[in-house]
């Protein structure tokens, strides 16, 4: 078949890589760096993580998808800073599926992006990878020199012993000849020596984002891009129904809409395929299917609330216990409670869901996906098609967003269209498009909950402290969560409160419903910060305390945490006049964020929240302008759930459908958001998740200030 897709030409060279051992060498054709008077590019492996090329440019393999968190940036610095390149030097592809070289360890050795783990479970494995290839190119360059190795610098992408010279890719071929050094005795540099790990970026400078230039040229190519010769595109009819299931369909008419090739029965609806989007979408829309209900969803959101309020009367599952627990919080003092009612967020990244698949039956699979799970869509497909895992390439490419959506345990875009690719029994590539409205009302979603939260006051303290929630699992079903034990990602967040309360109590119910439910920017944290934070804020001043200095007071056996708290405070400064303010601080995936909004309530009741200082302790930064980004793009995502963002059941069916009624933050809504980042020497952890959770509760605690008022159900929409 001829190849007439478009994508990055250097990434076919991804997909003639495979069998490397700790070095090795292969040629490709990188048509970035290659031009006719120069010819092709050759690229060696220094190891599985680090190509060398021919033109001096040095590509590292992520094993982490870019979908705009700024990962090719982050991992390619350590890389850099450990082999001492020039920045211009530095590029990326992203790896094989493979997960015995490219599985994430916090994922068990799946290869997998999410929670927050790219830097985190990455950075002392790159900077060995580039210490390994920096000690290779020094060991090549003595021997071929006849010098001592200690006499040999790199610098800036070039290797140096006295008059001798050479570039990193002159010496590649002969350094991947040389056994790689023992891990243990791979020094690292002095941080006082950095160039590139926690250094401004500075474009004039030629230290700026890697995915930046193309992305601002048009020349970046998204999974939606890729569109190879004679592929058909397929929609996907499904339930109106969370749960329904295809009783019968008739094709006649959207047969006849010009185009349209094939209609076919899969596991969960009926796809349409045709010669383009448009003539698949037109013949969707004359499809006639009757679909079968009996296990469907009936309910509405109220019903569902009300359900699980009902849950709420008896303990759940018990995450933890504290002192006397429970029973704490029966005792002397005033005894508050409140419900607090989270409902269905849906992720809506800017480019929704789509793969490619090329299937020859019986010999190979090649999809083209924004693959947040490589090895998990890669094992969909083998199951599906009765292929092996050496039969189905994954090229992973750029993604427009994720927000955990790409992710998902069931592989369902890839097992959709590998089942799509095998009803046609493979005569045409099949790419697999969703709507806008396909991914809302059709998607997976974070799950609606509802805490009761409860605590005990008394002589001015919080003497006990009861979270206990309804929530559907996630987790329940995988191999991630042991039968009859708490769902983790239900109650991340309630059942490692820092606060020091004597008598804390968590327990959870998990719901089963029909309604998919997938992990959503900051999981388990994007409710169970709100709930806890907003409370503490009711229970202090019940308590006639500050809020900021009751949390001082609790937290003084949490330095870090109290360290972000501290720093936020004192960057916010003194209230500004007529504004009315709120804090709240968090700790998750391994990193410790607090945030300070300033709000105005107008006479009318209507609120805008102004400005939003934030403050994060996240270890060691790689780049800090993209965990400033990290931050800002954090709260304006959580600013825009607790706002606005819900998704409501109608009869079992979701009324929602495109953003003119799932209403997402608009531009006029954001606040100013100023980042002060903590200066740290621990280990790198999370931020693309972290600066979502404490903003809904700083929100809601200014307009606790204002008010009286507790605001235990969301969205807040416009109004105090």
């Amino acid at each position: 078949m001829a190849d007439t897709a478009t994508f990055s030409p250097s990434r076919r060279f991804v997909l003639g890589v495979v069998g490397f051992g700790a070095a090795g060498f292969a040629v490709g054709c990188d048509l970035r760096a290659a031009d006719a008077a120069s010819g092709p590019v050759t690229q060696t492996a220094l190891g599985d993580y680090v190509r060398i090329g021919s033109d001096n440019t040095v590509t590292v393999y992520l094993r982490h998808i870019e979908f705009g968190q700024g990962v090719s940036t982050g991992l390619t610095t350590i890389v850099a800073e450990e082999i001492d390149a020039d920045w211009k030097q530095m590029r990326f592809e992203h790896s094989p599926a493979d997960n015995a070289k490219y599985g994430n360890p916090a994922f068990g050795g799946m290869m997998g992006t999410g929670g927050s783990t790219a830097i985190f479970s990455s950075y002392q494995q790159l900077r060995a990878a580039g210490a390994t290839a920096r000690e290779m190119l020094r060991q090549a360059a003595a021997t071929k020199w006849k010098v001592d190795p200690s006499t040999v610098v790199l610098a800036k992408g070039e290797v140096q012993s006295g008059a001798n010279k050479a570039t990193f890719g002159e010496l590649a071929a002969e350094a991947s000849k040389i056994a790689a050094p023992d891990q243990a005795s791979l020094k690292y540099k002095d941080p006082s020596t950095y160039q590139f790990i926690g250094k401004e970026r500075d474009v004039a400078a030629d230290f700026g984002r890697l995915d930046t230039p193309d992305k601002v040229h048009a020349k970046a190519h998204y999974a939606l891009d890729y569109n190879p010769e004679g592929a058909l595109t397929a929609l996907l009819t499904r339930s109106p129904k969370f749960g329904g299931k295809v009783a019968s369909f008739d094709a006649t008419a959207a047969k006849a809409v010009p185009g349209v090739t094939d209609i076919v029965q899969i596991s969960n609806g009926v796809a349409v395929l045709a010669t383009n989007f448009w003539a698949a979408k037109k013949g969707r829309e004359a499809l006639k299917v009757t679909w079968d209900d009996s296990a469907a969803e009936t309910r509405s959101t109220e019903a569902l609330v009300a359900d699980y309020k009902k849950l709420l009367a008896k303990p759940g599952l018990e995450a933890r216990k504290e002192g006397a627990g429970a029973a704490g919080l029966k005792g002397a003092g005033q005894v508050i409670t409140a419900d607090f009612e989270f409902p269905y967020l849906v992720h809506a990244p800017m480019e929704p869901l789509n793969c490619t698949i090329e299937y020859k039956p019986g010999e190979s699979c090649m999809i083209h996906s924004g693959s947040q799970m490589p090895t998990g869509d890669q094992a969909a497909a083998c199951a599906v098609l009765g292929l092996k895992p050496e039969q189905v390439v994954i090229t992973t490419m750029l993604a427009g967003g994720s927000f955990g959506r790409r992710a998902t345990p069931d592989a369902d875009l890839v097992s959709e269209a590998a089942q799509i690719a095998k009803a046609i029994e493979g005569k045409a590539p099949v790419k697999l498009m969703w709507t806008r409205e396909d991914d809302i009302r059709s998607g997976k979603y974070r799950p609606m909950n509802v805490h009761r939260m409860t605590a005990r006051i008394n002589n001015g303290a919080i003497e006990a402290w009861g979270d206990r929630t309804a929530i559907q699992s996630i987790m329940e079903g995988t191999p991630f969560l042991p039968p009859g034990t708490p769902d983790f990602s239900s109650i991340e967040g309630s059942n490692d409160i820092a606060y020091s309360i004597p008598n804390i109590s968590v327990d959870v119910h998990l719901v089963k419903h029909p309604v998919s439910v997938l992990w959503w920017r900051s999981v388990g944290h994007t409710h169970t910060a709100y709930a806890k934070e907003h409370f503490f804020d009711v229970a202090a001043r019940k308590a006639g305390k500050d809020p900021v200095e009751l949390r001082r007071a609790l937290l003084v056996n949490e330095p870090r945490q109290l360290g972000v708290l501290n720093l936020a405070v004192e960057k916010a400064g003194p209230l500004p006049a007529g504004k009315t303010r709120g804090v709240a601080v968090h700790h998750s995936f391994s990193s410790y964020v607090a945030e300070v909004a300033d709000v105005t309530v107008n006479a009318d009741g209507t609120f805008h929240v102004d400005r939003v200082v934030c403050a994060v302790d996240c270890g060691i930064v790689i780049n800090p302008d993209i965990v400033r980004a990290q931050m800002e793009g954090g709260i304006g995502y959580g600013l825009s759930a607790i706002l606005g963002e819900a998704l409501t059941i109608k009869d079992g069916a979701p009324v929602q459908s495109n953003f003119f009624d799932y209403n997402v933050l608009r531009m006029a809504q954001m606040p100013k958001v100023e980042v002060f980042i903590v200066p740290s020497t621990e280990a790198p952890s999370g931020v693309g998740e972290p600066g979502v959770p404490p903003i809904g509760p700083a929100v809601a605690n200014a307009l606790l200030a204002s008010t009286g008022k507790t605001y235990a159900k969301l969205p807040l929409g416009t109004k105090a």
